[in-house]
């Protein structure tokens, strides 16, 4: 029996490239956070969740995974690239097989929820192990512009796809998973219609406070000042998923200060997958997480906000601080799901041969370059 069973893994995963170039045929169905509320109702049907899933969740999968084959060989033959590459051709591999499953058979119903509980756990590292494969990359080989701008491109459509199916998988498994959460009964899967901001950014800080007072033995204190638009006074109440607010508040706390602001020149750096001001980590060094250093915390933030068609901000005055704001869709049938599609113009961007600046880049010593310039060109005319 174990060896038929090996017999028809290897036959699955010889099988996999096919699959993957079948469903990156298609483009994946965004949904609004009013889509997943009205869906996940009392009238929810895990049986249309489970035909709809069975077909988007490998549409989402291959597509980035179609993506992941245009990575620079270099970045795609490291360990940890290839690791979460497996975890993706498995995970699509367990789907597929509830394709031809009977609907109307409660076993398969029941089957396909652990297998996609599994599938979470199962990636629940993809953003630590693939930031750790950029940075086996950058200490093996030089960086160069190109590879630059294709990894940093490629990165916020990988993340965004993963937050997007996680979405989907948490969705299925909080509904239908048989059990409720006691702090949160009315929330609807991981989304709280009736989300108390000023309640998730306390969460944030407090979890934030807990790090900085380890690290760093000291925090400021929290001050806060809501204003309520619709009435003047009163908490602020969004339908939103906690989760993800949480996460990008966790992370500004970490950052926004009167320390001296950031340089306008290397603020887009922070955003940056490639850069980070921290030291380089390494997974399993210390047995947790690390505080900062992988360089993902910040542009990671900035796509949960814009996953729902929303949007995060850094403003830094040099010399003084840096400020952040965090733009929210006001309406549910307004927060889209912000997905990456992979066809012609994805492919195109990894093909193409970014052309030199057609604006000149000043010298870090203007005033000897000037010299140097006058004395050549001084040189030519005499001679």
């Amino acid at each position: 029996m174990k060896f038929v069973r090996f017999l028809m893994k290897n036959s699955a995963l010889a099988n996999a490239p096919r699959h993957i170039d079948h469903f990156s045929k298609f483009s994946p169905s965004p949904l609004s956070i009013k889509q997943f509320l009205d869906f996940g109702s009392t009238n929810a049907c895990e049986k249309t969740s489970f035909m709809f899933l069975r077909q988007e969740l490998p549409v989402r999968l291959s597509n980035i995974m179609k993506e992941i084959n245009l990575l620079p060989d270099r970045l795609l033959g490291t360990p940890s690239v290839q690791l979460v590459q497996s975890w993706y051709v498995q995970s699509l591999l367990d789907i597929l097989e509830f394709y031809n499953r009977n609907p109307d058979d409660l076993s398969v119903l029941s089957g396909f929820t652990d297998a996609l509980i599994t599938i979470r756990n199962r990636h629940n590292d993809v953003v630590p192990t693939m930031a750790q494969g950029v940075i086996e990359y950058k200490e093996s080989f030089c960086e160069d512009s190109i590879t630059t701008q294709n990894v940093q491109y490629f990165l916020d459509r990988f993340y965004m796809s993963r937050i997007s199916i996680r979405m989907l998988i948490n969705q299925h498994t909080l509904i239908f998973g048989g059990t409720t959460n006691p702090a949160h009964p009315k929330h609807i899967g991981s989304i709280d219609p009736d989300c108390e901001v000023v309640n998730v950014v306390k969460d944030a800080y407090e979890t934030a406070k807990l790090l900085c007072d380890q690290y760093y033995m000291d925090s400021p204190t929290l001050e806060v000042d809501q204003h309520n638009a619709m009435s003047g006074s009163g908490p602020v109440h969004i339908v939103y998923v906690p989760s993800h607010l949480y996460h990008m508040l966790f992370e500004l706390f970490k950052m926004n200060d009167k320390g001296g602001g950031v340089p306008l020149s290397k603020i887009d750096r922070l955003f940056s997958y490639m850069y980070s001001t921290a030291p380089t980590p390494h997974l399993g060094s210390s047995g947790g997480a690390p505080l900062a250093g992988f360089g993902y915390g910040l542009p990671i933030s900035r796509l949960y906000a814009k996953y729902f068609q929303g949007d995060l901000q850094l403003y830094s005055m040099e010399g003084y601080g840096t400020d952040a704001v965090i733009y929210l869709k006001a309406l549910s049938k307004d927060s889209v799901e912000r997905l990456p599609v992979y066809n012609k113009s994805a492919w195109r961007h990894y093909q193409h041969n970014h052309e030199a600046d057609d604006w000149c880049i000043p010298s870090s010593d203007p005033k000897n370059m000037a010299i140097q310039k006058l004395q050549h060109y001084t040189k030519t005319q005499v001679n």
